[in-house]
């Protein structure tokens, strides 16, 4: 039988500098600016750290609960799992120097409906990561 969950993998490459996106990536306050879906985060830090608990609010008031499991500033990649209801999905991110800019990546963990829905969205907000 066939899963019915999968991975995901979504890039975006642009001209900001890989540690200016890396900071965008790494501060919830900064999210709703490129990740337009995402109307509010409440977060503890400034900046994220392994262990720690959230919560995001999307369009239609979706909330969803968050913990950071994992985060490399040196390698610029970090994991969080994310739960709203019964559906839970986790994230892993990272950004590459791609000489002269900046590749902004991520994988989602999640039911095949949900990741393939999300690739839109998460492509379109990548996008906006990467570019002034």
């Amino acid at each position: 039988m066939p899963s019915l969950s999968g991975s995901l993998r979504l890039s975006a490459d642009g001209v900001l500098d890989p540690d200016a996106v890396w900071s965008r990536y790494t501060e919830p306050a900064r999210w709703s600016t490129w990740a337009p879906h995402l109307r509010h985060v409440d977060y503890p830090h400034r900046v994220i750290e392994p262990g720690t608990n959230g919560r995001v609010t999307g369009v239609g008031g979706v909330v969803a609960v968050f913990r950071v499991d994992a985060v490399d500033h040196d390698a610029r990649t970090w994991s969080w799992s994310t739960r709203t209801g019964p559906l839970r999905v986790s994230f892993d991110h990272g950004v590459d120097d791609v000489g002269g800019g900046s590749r902004a990546w991520l994988v989602v963990h999640a039911p095949w409906p949900v990741a393939v829905g999300y690739a839109p969205v998460a492509r379109w907000a990548l996008e906006r990561l990467v570019t002034p």
